[in-house]
């Protein structure tokens, strides 16, 4: 499954190379709700929560409450949670707030999972070189993607995982590292970073892992199939 996403930070929807470089932004929030009104998914980040840099959040409402929307970022209290559900968010991604002194923090995520229910929550999982990245893809920890997808499967309904290595790049992304997360668990994976092609989307469709998609969207190297 093709899943878009929404990238919010400074009141526009943007995308960025490797989480930095910005590569495109625009004021049309509404123009790609409607593009995206028939996806089953729709993911809405709000970077700039991500980064506790401030927040998109009228944004966020706005987008969540028109779409099939798992909203993320900045998500690192079960008030925030519990915020972004009750503004229309089907699922919420958290990724940071699962993490605490380098290792999974179980006991979060068991407390969040008892409050808005473990099928709520898709767990993010965000590596480069093979080494988890938290605080908006600032921190490495000495942790493999697969160590924390085993430890917080029993609290979330599915996990995201992008391979940052890629991201933003429109060169492919890394098959083999998304099969050893699909294969560290039976929960629902999606992944994200450097998809480009329908043919890398049908690749990881025939894996069990659905793609999620931004730059080649935006840009027009990807073209939407028809309604």
């Amino acid at each position: 499954m093709l899943i878009p996403s929404i990238d919010l930070r400074g009141g526009k929807v943007v995308q960025l190379v490797q989480g930095e470089r910005p590569a495109l932004e625009t004021d049309d929030l509404d123009g790609w709700i409607r593009r995206f009104a028939r996806f089953p998914a729709v993911h809405v980040i709000d970077l700039d929560a991500a980064l506790g840099s401030g927040d998109n959040f009228p944004l966020v409402r706005r987008a969540a409450s028109a779409l099939s929307a798992r909203v993320g970022g900045g998500l690192r209290t079960i008030a925030r949670a519990r915020a972004a559900l009750e503004a229309g968010a089907r699922q919420v991604i958290v990724g940071s707030a699962f993490f605490r002194d380098g290792s999974p923090d179980v006991d979060f995520a068991a407390a969040l999972a008892a409050a808005i229910g473990s099928e709520r929550i898709v767990a993010a999982v965000d590596a480069r070189g093979g080494r988890l990245l938290v605080h908006g893809w600032r921190t490495a920890l000495p942790l493999a993607p697969v160590d924390a997808v085993r430890a917080l499967e029993p609290y979330c309904g599915g996990f995201l995982y992008t391979h940052v290595d890629t991201e933003g790049l429109m060169h492919g992304t890394d098959i083999e590292a998304v099969l050893a997360v699909r294969r560290a668990t039976e929960k629902p994976v999606a992944a994200a970073g450097g998809i480009t092609t329908q043919e890398e989307i049908d690749r990881l469709h025939a894996l069990g892992v659905d793609a999620v998609v931004g730059m080649a969207i935006y840009t027009g190297r990807l073209t939407l199939p028809p309604a």
